[in-house]
């Protein structure tokens, strides 16, 4: 296709059209000029429209000489895309129009123009490069920074006991029975300490460092008794007494053992720095005492048991007598006896006429469901009971509460008092400075009562913490259940935190406990609520 005093050519990538008045060129049209760019060499050329309409225009009407800057060749685009934390870098490429395509080379040089300098995936930019055009293809990737490690503790050797309590998925305290007391010898290794780690730096994809956070380093308890460090392994903890290795947060202290055949009129009373296992029974009116654990082998019999670690007896708890421990109290059975434990009363058989007091939860007939049951006295837990059996149809009321906790009560109205009281007091200092710095200080007072009032600001910040502490623990109550895997039996009095009802028929297997509303209710196993009157 030719059109007369017409030409085409090219200079820099830009398309021009020049033109001289010719009577004979037939009227020239958009469509025909683009067929020309096209059969020219240009195809795929940027045409630009207003370009093409004014020399549309001119080849028609102008009378003198003419140039248009027509078309213009462009090479593919590379774009790059960079997420705000600098952590990934992507490309679009456009179709080149007329041009040529984005090779490797071009990628990274228009990576580089945006700082990206780090990270690049060279696979994935000659992917881009052979797929395009494309659109937000990712090419780069920071490294975000490794967080070094907290120092752990390893026990090694003999496992430690552990009377912190252990959870289970559905909440229950998970106890096992303790076996045997192993003991460690002088010399024998307890627990390795592994050091906390540095971290690893990361970068961004703009090649900025980025620092890792150290771990926690901590060392081995201070005080440990009946351990040391190794001389020859400073993150070796060794036995350095012969007794009972008992876990403890960054350490394992080893407790002396006292082994007796019986607490009898001959032992007398046992008062221990440590463990005290009895192989047989404590007879009527004897104490143990031991800032460890207390195993009992027998029965106690109208004796008294007080441990700072568990109180494990293989037998029964009878005949009035006492079992305090702060952690688990457990029996195979408990009659006409009084029980108090800071976690858990776990009861292998039953329980008949008794005080049972537990901070956390008690557990009956674990290992003889059959024949679990709790009968009559006084049982009461911070969170959770479970029993197969409540209550009995020849015995009197069985009387029951969960999520109470008298002592936290009385701690919290002490501690809203004294609140009150270190406001009061906080006010009359912060009024005090004021008055001083506006009227004078002859006597130079103000110093002195400033940093009493700082002092009283920041008891009171810690009262205020400590009082946040306390709701979470007393708002725990709305979530106190009373389980029973049979039913009850007979009369019970059953309080529900604050809430009181009494229950004069039976119910069968199911939970107790109040609703988000505040309101005392039983649901059956198939998730039935029903309301109780208190």
């Amino acid at each position: 296709m030719m059109f007369p005093g017409l030409s085409l050519t090219e200079a820099d990538g830009q398309v021009f059209l020049r033109g001289l008045p010719d009577a004979a060129r037939a009227p020239v049209t958009a469509e025909s000029l683009r067929a020309w760019l096209d059969q020219s060499g240009f195809a795929g050329c940027d045409v630009m429209p207003d370009a093409l309409a004014a020399a549309v225009e001119d080849c028609n009407a102008r009378s003198s000489p003419f140039v248009v800057h027509i078309a213009q060749r462009r090479d593919a685009q590379v774009l790059v895309t960079v997420a705000p934390d600098a952590m990934q870098a992507w490309i679009s490429i456009t179709a080149p129009q007329g041009g040529r395509l984005a090779d490797e080379g071009v990628v990274m040089q228009a990576l580089r123009e945006q700082g990206v300098a780090a990270g690049v995936d060279g696979d994935a930019v000659r992917a881009a490069c052979a797929a395009q055009p494309v659109e937000h293809h990712l090419v780069a990737q920071g490294v975000p920074a490794q967080d070094g490690l907290d120092a752990r503790f390893e026990e090694v050797g003999i496992a430690a006991a552990d009377r912190s309590p252990r959870l289970t998925p559905d909440g229950m305290i998970d106890y096992r029975e303790h076996g045997a007391i192993l003991l460690v010898a002088p010399g024998q290794p307890l627990m390795r300490r592994h050091p906390a780690t540095p971290g690893i730096a990361g970068f961004t994809v703009r090649a900025a460092e980025l620092q890792p956070k150290p771990g926690k380093d901590l060392p081995f308890t201070d005080g440990l008794r009946g351990a040391a460090v190794s001389a020859s392994d400073p993150n070796l903890l060794q036995a350095h007494a012969a007794g009972l290795p008992v876990r403890v947060p960054c350490g394992v202290h080893v407790e002396p053992v006292l082994e007796v055949e019986e607490v009898n009129l001959a032992t007398g009373n046992l008062h221990f720095d440590g463990t005290v296992r009895v192989k047989g029974d404590v007879i009527q009116g004897m104490k143990v005492q031991a800032t460890g654990d207390v195993e009992v082998g027998g029965v106690v019999e109208g004796s008294q048991l007080d441990a700072g670690g568990h109180v494990i007896v293989k037998g029964g708890i009878i005949a009035g007598a006492f079992a305090r421990a702060a952690g688990t109290v457990a029996a195979r059975f408990i009659e006409s006896s009084t029980v108090d434990a800071g976690t858990l009363i776990a009861v292998d058989d039953m329980v008949l006429e008794s005080t049972l007091v537990s901070r956390d939860q008690i557990h009956i007939g674990i290992k003889v469901p059959q024949r679990g049951k709790l009968v009559g006295g006084s049982t009461q837990a911070g969170k959770w009971i479970r029993v197969p059996y409540l209550g009995s149809s020849k015995g009197g009321v069985t009387q029951v509460a969960v999520g109470v906790n008298p002592e936290l009560e009385l701690r919290y109205q002490a501690l809203l008092a004294r609140m009150e009281q270190e406001k009061e007091n906080e006010t009359k200092l912060d009024k005090l400075a004021q008055q001083l710095g506006a009227m004078g200080d002859p006597k130079g007072m103000l110093p002195k009562v400033k940093a009493a009032w700082q002092a009283a600001v920041k008891q009171w910040g810690a009262s205020l913490a400590e009082r946040t502490e306390l709701d979470a623990l007393l708002k725990q109550a709305r979530t106190a259940r009373l389980e029973l895997t049979k039913g009850t039996v007979g009369e019970v009095a059953l309080q529900l935190g604050p809430m009181k009802v009494q229950l004069r028929r039976e119910y069968g297997a199911g939970t107790f406990g109040v609703d988000p509303n505040g309101t005392p209710i039983f649901t059956d196993p198939a998730g039935k609520a029903i309301p109780l009157t208190p």
